[in-house]
């Protein structure tokens, strides 16, 4: 029996990977987790545990591999350290599934028959803790596995992608249930009481989903955007070796300028990656010209990446990694700096302590510290020209930036939207990916963050993948990985206020409570008495 359950433990963990960029099988999803569920059958909990932890971190090991490319080329960590190092992330990561395993017995026992029914919603519980704990790593939730399955993601403008999560797991749930009261028919028992209400209740559930989706992007009510944007896409295509080398300074301003200028003067709007000029652009005034007249060239704003030098009272300096809007004129329209920083890559959590000894896994030029998030700029696009040649003005437009990480950060990027922001923006430098499946998973996740706000989204990378997504997560455009690539691509403005944007994750803390709940009422409920045994005596 154990054989058996670790077998199945261990194809849920084989299966998960395939669901995700690169392999993107997205709806094998639906399905991956049916022999986990069917190896907790009669399973102990400590057994469960331990068998979810086995899909948790077999299943994360092959997602995330990835991490071991940035710790050995970027980090120049030795493979044997980033190989355990990768392996402690995703042991982790798979406590969580362990976790979610240990809960499915419980529940069985706590509320037979019924019980199986709140699963999903621990499962969305620790994908909420997950999403928070230790500053937070919500990579690859569930539901991002269903990025390219547009009915079924609509219901994220109100449950997040959470409430994907939740769906997924229902799925599997109910198929592992009819699976286990369809195999004693095969081996000639008497089988277990049907599971319809499951049934019922998920293809109800799945039936409302798609057909609110399938509402959403054929609908003929749908709000009408106030205007559209112009926006220009540069993915440079800078080697990491030689982005924060000196020498190489003229040649990137020199690309950048040449990829730039292939737009003409069409543009409302021009974005570069993430620390796309290799140098800090307050302190060089050579440089601050070179941009100046560029952007007078392209008669457009440039949003760039740029590290902002400031000093603590003391005068001790440190960096933060920002956002500059520069305007044709060469004014400074706005600035964003990125609050949610990665850990180990852009500083060190509790460096002036306990983690005194380590530096970061990714060289660079300095440790960061947090904005204060929430930012959004403003711009003004051309005026539009009407038939019969006059001309329109526009208005102001507020646009949202986030910074490579945080896009995955669902709060992070509604608090943009809650801040009046018409399209968003993210700036991102996934060179430290190489060819992985990471810049594709990156991606994916912005899908999301499109349908949770139904704002559209322009992605510029400087490797790759740049492109944009329209507000209901439809892939506009998407560039290759590698390549140098000029992008203009056409995106609505509008705040239409979503359910997620103005009450932001109510379905996944509603989870939490239901799981609080029922914690609670286990440890109120009177325990059963132990019955004695008398011994009867044969007569």
């Amino acid at each position: 029996m154990r054989v058996r359950q670790l077998i199945l433990a261990c194809i849920s963990g084989l299966l998960l990977p395939l669901c995700f960029p690169k392999f993107d099988l997205g709806l094998l999803a639906w399905v991956a987790l049916i022999p986990l569920h069917i190896a907790l059958d009669s399973a102990t909990r400590r057994r469960a545990f331990w068998i979810g932890c086995l899909t948790g971190t077999i299943g994360f090991t092959g997602i995330m591999v990835w991490v071991v490319t940035v710790m050995t080329t970027y980090g120049k960590v030795p493979l044997p350290v980033s190989s355990v190092i990768l392996l402690l992330l995703t042991a982790y990561l798979g406590l969580y599934v362990g976790i979610y395993s240990w809960s499915v017995v419980w529940l069985r026992e706590f509320l037979p028959r019924y019980g199986i029914f709140f699963s999903p919603c621990v499962w969305v519980s620790l994908e909420l803790l997950r999403t928070y704990a230790f500053s937070g790593f919500p990579w690859s939730l569930l539901g991002y596995s269903q990025y390219r399955e547009l009915e079924i993601i609509q219901v994220a403008d109100h449950l997040g992608v959470y409430g994907v999560s939740f769906l997924i797991i229902l799925v599997n749930l109910t198929l592992a249930e009819m699976l286990l009261w369809l195999m004693p028919f095969f081996r000639g028992f008497r089988p277990k009481k049907l599971p319809w209400e499951l049934a019922t209740i998920t293809s109800l559930l799945m039936l409302l989903t798609y057909g609110y989706g399938e509402s959403l992007l054929t609908g003929s009510a749908l709000p009408t955007p106030k205007g559209v944007v112009t926006v220009g896409l540069v993915q440079p295509n800078i080697d990491q070796v030689m982005k924060w080398d000196s020498a190489y300074r003229d040649e990137t301003m020199h690309r950048f300028d040449r990829l730039t200028g292939q737009f003409g003067e069409t543009t409302d709007l021009i974005v570069w990656p993430e620390a796309a000029t290799p140098f800090i652009f307050e302190r060089e005034k050579d440089y601050q010209l070179q941009l100046m007249a560029l952007a007078d060239r392209a008669k457009a704003p440039i949003l760039f990446g740029s590290p902002a030098l400031r000093f603590y009272p003391d005068r001790r300096p440190y960096l933060l990694n920002s956002a500059y809007l520069l305007s044709a004129d060469g004014t400074i329209l706005g600035r964003y700096d990125k609050h949610h920083l990665v850990p180990f890559g852009e500083y060190i959590p509790l460096k002036s302590s306990l983690l005194f000894f380590l530096d970061k896994l990714v060289e660079g030029i300095g440790d960061f510290e947090a904005g204060p998030g929430g930012t959004t700029l403003s711009l003004t696009p051309k005026a539009t020209i009407r038939e019969d040649g006059t001309s329109v003005p526009s208005r102001p437009v507020k646009f949202g930036v986030a910074i490579c990480y945080e896009v995955i950060f669902p709060d992070l990027v509604r608090q943009l939207a809650v801040n009046g922001a018409e399209f968003l923006v993210t700036i991102t430098n996934d060179g430290w990916f190489g060819h992985s499946s990471a810049p594709a998973q990156h991606f994916s996740m912005v899908v999301f963050r499109s349908v949770e706000n139904h704002l559209a989204f322009a992605r510029s990378a400087n490797t790759g993948i740049t492109g944009a997504v329209d507000p209901y997560g439809r892939i506009l455009h998407a560039t290759g990985l590698y390549t140098e690539e000029s992008v203009r691509v056409t995106i609505p403005v509008w705040q239409p206020r979503t359910f997620y944007s103005r009450y932001g994750d109510v379905f996944a803390y509603g989870c939490v409570v239901i799981c609080a709940l029922l914690c609670l009422i286990s440890l109120l409920r009177p325990k059963e008495p132990v019955h004695g045994t008398t011994a009867i005596t044969p007569v």
